[in-house]
């Protein structure tokens, strides 16, 4: 008989239930040190213990890259900018940032403990989030899920599957 929780893991399956997370009015040091001591690519920020926000090693990072100014260009009697591909207002928020408020990423895409690993990787693809907050039904966060957990669970189940196709016999 196959253990149903090695062949559909949920998310509760294979969060971090310890997780680390600052307040909105926690200063920008703080939030990168907890990443770094945690290892995880983001930290929730939880306020009257609601998620409100999450800092991701993307907002830190986006912090210290160099800003592009758009360039006006007068045409006729107005005034265009060009566009210089990233958000320019959104790097000047990065870079003025002094708390965690002033730089996390909202709204927070969250994910229930009981969903399964396909709905997790869905959300994470289609998101493109990373790591994701995991909450109980009643929306408070019990635990934390990255990709890299996913990978770790997806390389047990395709060696679980491997070793089950050469324990077979040959067809014939």
């Amino acid at each position: 008989m196959v253990d149903s929780a090695a062949a559909d893991p949920t998310v509760a399956d294979i969060m971090r239930t310890d997780v680390p997370f600052v307040s909105p009015d926690d200063p920008i040091a703080t939030v990168a040190r907890l990443m770094a001591v945690s290892g995880l690519p983001g930290v929730p920020v939880v306020e009257d213990g609601a998620i409100v926000g999450i800092v991701t090693e993307t907002d830190l990072i986006v912090r210290e890259a160099d800003v592009e100014v758009p360039t006006p260009v007068p045409f006729l009697d107005a005034i265009f900018m060009l566009d210089v591909g990233r958000d320019f207002d959104d790097d000047m928020r990065h870079i003025l940032a002094v708390t965690a408020r002033d730089l996390m990423t909202t709204p927070v895409f969250n994910i229930k403990q009981s969903a399964t690993i396909g709905q997790l990787a869905t959300l994470i693809v289609d998101e493109r989030v990373n790591p994701v907050p995991v909450v109980n039904d009643d929306l408070e966060l019990v635990g934390i899920v990255s990709r890299a957990d996913l990978i770790r669970v997806i390389a047990k189940l395709e060696s679980a599957a491997s070793d089950a196709d050469a324990s077979q016999p040959p067809a014939g």
